[in-house]
């Protein structure tokens, strides 16, 4: 009777039904809005209820991406929460960035991507002003920009008659272009020793669950014809900085609430995999058991092996969009219904 009734009704005033569906998804979109969502496209919703495994970025989406400079290693020595005594590293780093100072009196405002925000800060805290000596003393006239796949960045400063190349990005990579290194202010050759002193200590800052930067540069006296990757090369090591992201208010019951409800819940991040690791484990996503693969792990498997052994891993560290991608498909090949979450997820 009640369906009946609605078909009369609908029938003897057909033009109102657009209106009154239109008001009632006006109506489910206001009582979504108050809960923190907002969809385009109602299918999309019913996809991501039926989704059985998240793979999820890990800065800025696990992570507050408040990031803060804790410990600096330099000289062979390890320097924490005070850094006065770093004399190149800082100053470097702050130089490679593209970040914006403004100075009002005593206090400063600084705008720019979070990891270089932290350099900046802990560089202007430590009486290294990046504004001063940008204009000042080395102004940069070229860049190699950050690319996901070098995991480096690049400036080009002009130093009285000379140029400073600064690189800066993930240690393990920046290691393989130098082969020099800097301590107590003079440059020596970068041997296999000082080569497993400083992978060491980048792996013990990153159990730490820090996020860990190296920096290096090197000085020539003319600029080639084409400023392109090709100048990171026999560059000197100067140090590696840390920076600690803690994990975002509520993610661990987040976490949890997925697995008790039947859900997967994946990390994949650029970042070292002992820092992927020391953030997985804190906030559940990590269990006893779970695998752990790195991009470079990913690019000796097949997409078949991926497929086959695929459900078994939790965290993928040190990927590029491309593995993300492979990620993703292997996953759905066995019937999993995916959601890709993170600010780099496209």
């Amino acid at each position: 009777m009640f369906m009946t009734s609605v078909g009369l009704a609908v029938a003897a005033i057909p033009e109102g039904l657009p209106a009154i569906v239109t008001i009632l998804l006006s109506i489910g979109v206001t009582k979504m809005a108050k809960q923190k969502s907002i969809v385009r496209k109602l299918p999309a919703v019913e996809t991501l209820g039926s989704s059985n495994v998240i793979c999820s970025d890990k800065t800025g989406t696990l992570t507050q991406n408040k990031m803060t400079v804790v410990k600096v290693f330099e000289n062979n020595n390890n320097f924490e929460k005070e850094f006065s005594t770093c004399k190149n590293i800082l100053m470097l780093a702050s130089l490679c960035t593209n970040c914006d100072v403004t100075f009002k009196g005593d206090s400063f405002s600084i705008e720019g991507e979070p990891t270089e925000k932290a350099i900046v800060e802990a560089a202007i805290k430590q009486r290294k002003n990046k504004d001063d000596l940008y204009n000042n003393k080395m102004s940069r006239i070229n860049e190699v920009p950050f690319d996901s796949k070098r995991k480096l960045m690049t400036t080009i400063h002009k130093f009285n008659n000379e140029y400073k190349i600064i690189t800066k990005g993930a240690p393990d990579v920046l290691l393989k272009k130098c082969n020099k290194i800097l301590i107590d202010g003079q440059i020596r050759f970068l041997d296999k020793t000082e080569k497993n002193r400083i992978i060491a200590q980048n792996n013990n800052m990153a159990d730490e669950a820090l996020r860990v930067i190296g920096v290096a540069f090197n000085d020539i006296n003319a600029l080639p014809n084409i400023i392109d990757e090709n100048i990171e090369n026999n560059l000197v090591f100067v140090g590696l900085i840390g920076m600690i992201d803690p994990p975002r208010k509520g993610v661990k019951n987040a976490v949890a609430t997925c697995r008790r409800a039947g859900i997967k819940t994946v990390m994949i991040t650029g970042d070292h995999i002992n820092t992927a690791k020391a953030i997985a484990k804190d906030i559940g996503i990590l269990k006893m058991g779970d695998k752990i693969a790195t991009g470079e792990e990913l690019e000796k498997m097949s997409q078949k092996e991926l497929e086959e052994d695929i459900m078994s891993y939790s965290v993928f560290a040190r990927v590029s969009p491309e593995h993300k991608v492979r990620i993703v498909n292997a996953f759905r090949a066995n019937g999993n219904i995916v959601a890709m979450t993170g600010d780099r997820s496209k």
